[in-house]
């Protein structure tokens, strides 16, 4: 991966590390939550709203958009007269959450505030800075809590976004939440652009290992080309370290099969198998935990437990997914059990999963549309389990691309 044209310092004009703090904020409850950690959204109010002051203001976000008492940060911003807010745009699933996977709201007026809602979902380049333009405002505001997988669709939401606002010739405001996984380091293959698409645009790796405003100026500094003018509001009390409990916040689902923090830890491995015939678990109340298909018996989570793979057991499982793949039928499996979150390796295990199945269940196959190599961003892993490598022949093979991304990242990081 090249070091790009503008370097490795911040992305481009118009970036700013964070806001200073200071004065009361609206958006806690005492009592709720732990007092360390500060969101950009609570920053943002402490500053009294400062880098939108006289902007007409339009933000993307969905149910996650919460303060610790969990008011959406909509309806605080509506209601706070220091605040000019005249629209709010809705990714996946909606901005009130009402959508299942690969669905949206569509345009509608918020029964709550009146402001009228505008669809992202699906939507980018001029089609999209087209609906910024007829918004009528002049600075976009992001907050949407991600998951840190390359494939979960609101980062590329936040791209989409950035490069339509500098279509717009709009301000593009990020604000900060934790990576409920931690942002430790990066793992798993980097997309090949010949493999882009909304679970992939650009060449990150599978588990990214940062926050949506290091995302932004990434965006910024490496795969824009034309640079939109944008300012970051930072957290304090954030290290990388941390996992989502360390935060003090609530969790709110970011979409309807991502239910707990438990869920984004194994999300950046097992989603992998969105793109085979096994059942992903959705449907079930352990979605990306339970993995499974009939005819599957207790010689998966055998095979699957010899491997040693760190922080993880398997257990034999079965269930009965309400919806999606196998709706109503009682399947085998196994489900995923981190015992040890912080040796647990995801994108590993997922492939150490996919390479088991496929020794132990006659069955196994992938999608007839391959979406396996637009997850994994290549057609490397879909290749090579297919020709029987080893778990480490496989996780192996991406090694170099993923050290020279993590050296690109590195730049790019606000967080110790």
């Amino acid at each position: 991966m090249k070091v790009s044209r503008r370097g490795l310092l911040a992305a481009g004009a118009g970036v700013a590390g964070g806001l200073g703090v200071g004065g009361a904020t609206a958006s806690a409850a005492p009592g709720i939550g732990g007092p360390r950690l500060r969101t950009g959204f609570e920053r943002l109010v402490d500053s009294g709203y400062a880098v939108l002051a006289g902007q007409k203001v339009g933000m993307v976000t969905n149910p996650t958009g919460v303060t610790r008492d969990v008011r959406h940060i909509v309806d605080v911003m509506h209601a706070d007269e220091r605040v000019d807010l005249k629209a709010v745009f809705g990714p996946e699933h909606g901005f009130r959450g009402t959508a299942q996977a690969g669905g949206s709201e569509g345009k509608t007026e918020d029964p709550a505030t009146k402001l009228p809602v505008y669809d992202t979902y699906l939507k980018s380049g001029q089609a999209l800075a087209d609906i910024f333009t007829e918004s009528g405002v002049d600075t976009i505001v992001f907050d949407i809590q991600d998951v840190g997988a390359r494939f979960y669709t609101y980062i590329w939401t936040l791209y989409d976004c950035m490069e339509a606002a500098q279509l717009a010739r709009k301000r593009f405001v990020v604000l900060d939440r934790p990576n409920p996984v931690t942002g430790r380091d990066a793992y798993g293959p980097i997309l090949d652009r010949k493999y882009a698409s909304f679970v992939g645009r650009r060449e990150i790796a599978q588990a990214h290992g940062m926050t949506v405003t290091e995302l932004a100026r990434l965006f910024n500094g490496e795969y824009l080309e034309h640079p939109v003018e944008l300012e970051t509001v930072t957290m304090t009390g954030w290290k990388r370290r941390d996992f989502y409990d360390a935060s003090g916040l609530p969790w709110v689902p970011p979409s309807p099969n991502m239910p707990t923090p438990d869920t984004a830890l194994v999300y950046s491995g097992t989603c992998m198998f969105e793109g085979t015939l096994l059942s992903e678990g959705r449907g079930t109340t352990r979605p990306f935990e339970l993995l499974g298909a009939e005819g599957i018996d207790a010689g998966w989570a055998a095979a699957a437990n010899e491997l040693g793979l760190p922080g993880v057991h398997f257990r034999e499982a079965y269930f009965a997914p309400t919806f999606s793949k196998f709706q109503g039928k009682t399947i085998g499996g196994v489900q995923i059990h981190v015992d040890d979150r912080e040796a647990f390796e995801p994108v590993r295990t997922g492939i150490g999963l996919l390479v088991t199945a496929k020794k132990t269940w006659k069955g196994f196959g992938w999608r007839p549309d391959n979406a396996i190599d637009r997850l994994t961003g290549s057609t490397r892993v879909r290749t090579m389990v297919d020709a029987g490598a080893s778990t480490d022949e496989i996780v192996g093979a991406w090694q170099e691309e993923l050290a020279a991304f993590r050296a690109v990242r590195r730049g790019y990081l606000m967080y110790k």
